[in-house]
């Protein structure tokens, strides 16, 4: 496959943007319109949510479907109609918990767990086809215009859904909620449309022929010492970034006496510094950093330490009390988080193929259901971990000092792993050495 030009990456892009304008409406819209308007326990929404992450543990049947047809495309799009579908769905249960409580819970459940295969069967291959189709030097760029096209995806849904939303009613929320699902679809479809080579009848037919049963291939995957020594990375680096994510604010409101909308802003002071941290490592893997600045492993390592310390600053800071300058430490772990996350996402790519070209999907569903767990396990347990902390810590800083810790130390074994990673080798193998190697066998060379 030729490598994509940058209109084709930005045009994959706008699948990601599709992708979270559906998902912003469930995790901001209907969690607060349940626990507000429909006055249910706040464990109600966060259940959902936690779903919706639990489904993702099957993205590797999903990456793998898309290895034995050959083709990603009908995968995204499949993956996205049933997200979609389940977005809508989500709203109308909201809608219907209303008047019908028991109704509208259990379509609640039916609607995230569809929103969970749509995002997983999409996001997983949609990455596999960018990691095809898009060469070395580009994959910190490709990643970075993933994730911030994604992230644009939410904040463009959020206020003009919130303007369309009032006066508030559950048929108004099944009707723009309805809005946001088809556009999002039909953007999806636009974008991926005639990106993706046509592949032969006859060659995808024999790749179906030879393809091993799926649960061969997963062992095979997980015995290749790169690929699980990668998920294990995932999901401990993802572990320790999910955990701060829903204890950061209470941590300023309750220690430094931040008000809600402060306490916001120092949200949105940490996604700046994500943002940046994105862009730099964008710049500097494409050559302009040379090829010591331009390693993916090199950035990947740094933000794993860099997010640690600064986690360590802030639980330091609580300490020292309110003349501490949080707002510099947390645009710092936003900044190593935005390092660490899109040259990881760029690692990701260019391993897909090491070990054979025909798993890269199972491959890259394994990486993404690690990604997914880790994402719900570590915000539930962040929150849990403060609790219990705080009952043998009643002073609300040590509490939190002590998660903060914790984290930090995630961060650094997360570290360990990541200079253990052989990340770009795959891409220099010459395609005759490929093919005659055997389809099943991962070489031994990337292994140090």
């Amino acid at each position: 496959m030729a490598s994509f030009s940058w209109l084709q990456i930005v045009r994959l892009g706008l699948v990601q943007t599709a992708l979270g304008a559906v998902v912003v409406l469930m995790t901001s819209t209907i969690n607060r319109v349940m626990v507000v308007e429909l006055a249910l326990p706040a464990v109600v929404p966060g259940g959902l949510v936690a779903l919706h992450y639990a489904v993702q543990v099957l993205r590797p049947r999903w990456g793998y479907g898309s290895d034995v047809g050959g083709r990603r495309t009908p995968w995204i799009v499949g993956g996205m109609a049933a997200l979609a579908l389940g977005g809508f769905g989500a709203a109308a249960a909201t809608a219907l918990a209303e008047t019908h409580q028991v109704g509208g819970l259990a379509l609640a459940v039916l609607s995230f767990l569809t929103v969970g295969i749509g995002a997983g069967a999409a996001g997983t291959s949609l990455l596999v086809l960018l990691a095809t189709g898009v060469d070395e030097r580009r994959r910190g760029a490709a990643a970075t215009i993933l994730w911030v096209m994604m992230i644009a995806g939410f904040a463009v849904t959020a206020p003009l859904a919130g303007h369309f939303l009032d006066p508030f009613s559950g048929a108004r929320l099944v009707a723009v909620s309805g809005c946001v699902s088809a556009i999002a679809f039909l953007v999806a479809i636009l974008a991926v449309a005639g990106v993706e080579p046509a592949r032969a009848d006859d060659e995808s037919a024999r790749a179906q022929e030879r393809k091993p049963p799926f649960l061969t291939v997963l062992a095979q995957v997980w015995s290749e010492p790169a690929s699980r020594r990668f998920t294990i990375f995932i999901f401990v680096a993802m572990l320790a970034y999910s955990a701060q994510e829903l204890i950061l604010e209470p941590f300023a409101g309750l220690v430094f006496a931040m008000t809600p909308g402060v306490t916001t802003k120092l949200a949105g002071l940490q996604h700046g510094g994500v943002l940046a941290g994105m862009l730099l490592v964008a710049g500097l893997t494409m050559g302009i950093g040379g090829p010591w600045l331009g390693s993916l492993k090199l950035w990947t390592a740094l933000g794993c330490a860099g997010s640690g310390l600064a986690l360590v600053g802030i639980a330091a800071g609580g300490l020292i009390g309110p003349d501490f300058p949080l707002r510099i430490l947390v645009f710092a772990l936003g900044l190593f988080n935005g390092i660490f996350a899109v040259a990881a996402i760029g690692s990701m790519m260019g391993l897909a193929g090491v070990g054979g070209e025909a798993e890269r999907g199972t491959r890259m569903g394994v990486w993404g259901a690690a990604q997914g767990v880790a994402f719900g396990t570590g915000g539930f347990l962040g929150t849990v971990a403060v609790d219990l902390a705080r009952l043998v810590a009643p002073d609300p800083v040590h509490a939190y000092a002590a998660v903060f810790i914790g984290e930090a130390l995630l961060f650094v074994l997360a570290t360990g792993i990541a200079l253990r990673i052989e990340h770009a080798a795959a891409t220099k193998i010459p395609r005759a050495q490929r093919r005659r190697a055997a389809p099943m066998q991962f070489e031994p060379r990337f292994e140090r």
